[in-house]
């Protein structure tokens, strides 16, 4: 009896100890917490914040954090790196040697959820006072570790963002997992958010930039993001002026808790709270960044504000994400996240090819976009045409209808939005027999006897059509006949091409372009100028010389360009051929050449620049590895790059090399190309593959991140600067920074731009059995496989004229 009452007075001073410890907001060496539904957490000082597990909505599992206590849906505010969940039964101590260590429930050491090793620790707090954060200390009372060095997507008044810090978003409400976005405090001072790769962590598309990136003016660059005690968020530069980020007078007075959190939809906000509420109250927003992140996210990178194939529509500032008619969601707990079509275009179908024929159909939405996604286009089309070239087309899974023009888009799909136009229409693709909304194996048998007469009706039909069509083929052969024995029109017109391209006259083509006065351009091939047919502008190329008795090798190549269909390809209108008069009529680019965009007076941006990039290579893959008949371009460079109204890059002149004359290549030797982006192999009996259009791009690849031209001539004392040598000097040297002199914006994206450079090397190899193809050079830039370190180019080719 005497031992058990000593027991119990044990107990009592003990469980008065830990209460004490409680009140302070303190606990020691030893301490622990188990994950279950009843477990007391530690408390901070003021007991308005709470340590411990928190079981997450409809499931056993627990996420270790740190939330409102006194809050009724007890917001969470800290978790570790990644928000591993963990199951009922695992467990947190302090240890003495090893910290603060997250165990299952067998006791083993959950796999990256140690936090740090501190050996002769001593004691922990909870909260140093009212602000919410986790601060350990040392025997010698020295801070150890602090939850506001390591913010999860949350940050509170006092808390405070260095150069270099940053915080990614959960992926939904119930998973604590790094999401697709992310904020950062770049080394040069500009606070940025942008999308990532969930798995390589990698960022991908940004979308706000502060402006406060180091300058002419560094003093003016931000220092660090500063969340005050009053409610205010601001980046203090430098020279210690601020730059608020919540509007001065939005933050109310009085007693809230206030945080600013960047929400799994990729949005930052900052909201207040009242402390003393009756139970009715809600957090509210006193500032959202960006304003519209529907919009505001573009790349073709990227899925978009929404997953690929969904449709973000923007409601009180909040990204709605929805799937589609014909569209379902992959993961039933991220409404935000991926869907999956349910019927996706294939181009075997029932143990054969086919496009499916009238066994398909259209689901019509209504002001609803994918920006990207597009792979060919018809300008100017019908509504009927738009679906009449998407059904046709097995690739074809949504066609966009807009302002007489179509576009055609293959899976996924990406950047969709909702409501930005009220002038467009999507038109998705799906199976007539399996319907959208049903499933044909459910239905009645009074409608399977229905089909089944349908199906019989439709072969008798069908055999009278088919002799009607017959008959109407005799009488327009005969009516061909008698119209050939007719004399020819007064002006000459083209020589028939077998394809679908629509021939011009000589005269039309004067007409068009008044004469031929409003010159576009001018090259060794020909001069390019602006007309008018119908109401569209239109580009008319006018070839100075071609190969004499070219006729069936022009038919032949005019033929392989028709049949190209891609958004990075300039798209051929129509053409005229006659004995040595040759003109093709393109699609007009308001925008003119790569070259006049990137040499002007004002470089481009960095991110523009990238994103041609890719475009680029991505026309090139088509050319070479994409087309019923390869296609190699034979002059990749900057003035054969046009740039439509939203500065798409697209190659024009493909294909044509063969009809042009050996000597109007610019670099007075036989080759076809021009000087600075001629491969080696032109130079020696060697054959001629794709892999010259790879070395071409590499030069351009390399103008196009540096914004200098590939040879620049100087005095006779210097002679002539060589890009690439300049461009291998400066990687050996590790001088990316002179190689785009001091461009701030690339330099912030040093991974890319080291990838873009390391990538142009490898392209402008003099072997060219070292250079990659272009699927491999679109990978490599994308970020999908690693960049290995490229040997010395050595190139001859350029230095030889």
């Amino acid at each position: 009896m005497a031992l058990i009452l000593l027991r119990l007075v044990f107990l009592t001073i003990f469980l008065g100890f830990i209460a004490a410890q409680q009140k302070t907001g303190s606990v020691s060496v030893g301490a622990s917490l188990t994950a279950t539904a009843d477990v007391k957490p530690w408390l901070s000082f003021s007991g308005e914040f709470a340590f411990g597990f928190q079981q997450v909505q409809g499931t056993d599992n627990f996420l270790l954090s740190i939330w409102y206590d006194k809050i009724p849906d007890k917001t969470i505010i800290w978790y570790p790196e990644e928000g591993q969940m963990v199951p009922r039964g695992s467990k947190v101590e302090l240890l003495r040697e090893s910290g603060l260590v997250l165990t299952d429930p067998q006791g083993a050491a959950v796999k990256g959820l140690k936090f740090y090793f501190a050996p002769g620790l001593k004691s922990s707090c909870t909260g140093t006072g009212y602000t919410g954060k986790f601060v350990i200390f040392g025997s010698n009372s020295r801070k150890i570790w602090d939850s506001f060095d390591y913010p999860a997507d949350t940050l509170l008044p006092s808390q405070v963002i260095e150069r270099g810090g940053g915080m990614n978003s959960t992926i939904s409400a119930t998973n604590f997992s790094g999401g697709r976005f992310q904020l950062r405090l770049l080394q040069d001072g500009n606070l940025l958010l942008n999308t990532r790769n969930i798995l390589s962590g990698n960022p991908l598309v940004d979308y706000y930039r502060s402006g406060t990136s180091d300058d002419s003016n560094s003093s003016t660059s931000g220092e660090r993001v500063i969340f005050d005690a009053t409610g205010y968020m601001y980046i203090l530069r430098r020279n210690g002026e601020r730059l608020y980020l919540t509007q001065r007078g939005s933050v109310p007075s009085g007693d809230y808790y206030h945080r600013a959190t960047l929400d799994s939809d990729g949005v930052f906000r900052q909201y207040y709270y009242p402390k003393n509420s009756t139970g009715n109250a809600s957090w509210e927003v006193v500032l959202y960044i960006p304003d519209n992140i529907c919009e505001d996210i573009r790349g073709n990178i990227d899925s978009g504000a929404c997953g690929f194939n969904n449709v973000c529509n923007l409601q009180d500032g909040r990204p709605n994400c929805k799937c589609p008619r014909g569209f379902s969601i992959v993961n039933p707990d991220d409404p935000n996240g991926d869907c999956k079509p349910d019927f996706t275009p294939s181009c075997y179908h029932e143990g054969r090819f086919d496009n499916g024929g009238d066994m398909l159909g259209f689901i019509e939405l209504n002001n609803t976009d994918w920006v990207f996604s597009d792979y060919g286009n018809l300008d100017p089309s019908s509504e009927q045409t738009c679906k009449s070239i998407c059904l046709e087309d097995c690739f074809c899974a949504v066609a966009i209808y807009r302002d007489a023009k179509c576009w055609k888009k293959r899976l996924p799909l990406s950047n969709g939005i909702m409501g930005a136009t009220d002038n467009v229409k999507a038109f998705v693709k799906y199976r007539i027999a399996e319907g959208p909304f049903q499933n044909p194996h459910r239905l009645p048998r009074e409608r399977k006897d229905q089909t089944s007469l349908v199906l019989v009706v439709s072969v008798l039909l069908g055999t009278s059509v088919f002799v009607i069509f017959v008959l109407i083929g005799v009488i327009c052969v005969g009516f061909f006949v008698i119209y050939k024995k007719k004399p020819r029109n007064t002006y000459p017109i083209s020589k028939a091409v077998e394809t679908n391209l629509p021939p011009f006259t000589y005269q039309e083509l004067v007409e068009a372009t008044d004469g031929f006065k409003d010159e576009l351009g001018k090259g060794g091939f020909g001069i390019v100028y602006k007309g008018v047919i119908g109401k569209k502008i239109v580009a008319v190329k006018k070839f100075n010389t071609v190969v004499h008795d070219s006729d069936k090798e022009f038919k032949t190549e005019v033929d392989s360009i028709v049949k190209t269909h891609h958004k990075n390809l300039v798209q051929l209108l129509g053409y005229y051929n006659d004995g040595d008069q040759r003109l093709l009529v393109y699609e007009y680019m308001s925008n003119g050449t790569l070259a006049m965009f990137l040499f002007g007076d004002t470089r481009p941006t960095w991110r523009q620049r990238s994103y041609i990039a890719v475009g680029i290579a991505k026309g090139l893959v088509y050319l070479h590895e994409e087309c019923s008949t390869q296609i190699i371009h034979c002059d990749i460079k900057p003035q054969n790059i046009l740039l439509d109204d939203y500065f798409n890059a697209k190659i024009s002149d493909f294909g044509l090399a063969k009809l042009l004359m050996m000597n109007q290549s610019h670099t007075n030797t036989g080759i076809r190309g021009t000087k600075g982006y001629v491969a080696p192999e032109w130079f020696r009996n060697t054959p001629i593959t794709v892999k010259v259009d790879v070395y071409s791009f590499g030069v351009l690849l390399l103008e196009i991140v540096s914004c200098r031209k590939s040879l620049a001539f100087e005095t006779d004392d210097e002679g002539v600067a060589v890009l690439t040598d300049l461009a291998w000097d400066c990687y050996q040297e590790g001088r990316l920074d002179a190689f785009v002199e001091n461009d701030l914006e690339a330099l912030n994206d040093h991974k890319k731009l080291a990838t873009f450079v390391t990538v142009g090397l490898w392209c402008v190899q003099e072997n060219s059995s070292l250079r990659p193809t272009m699927r491999k050079v679109i990978q490599m830039l994308e970020g999908v496989i690693d960049v290995a370190e490229p040997p010395c180019p050595c190139s001859l080719s350029i230095t030889s004229y």
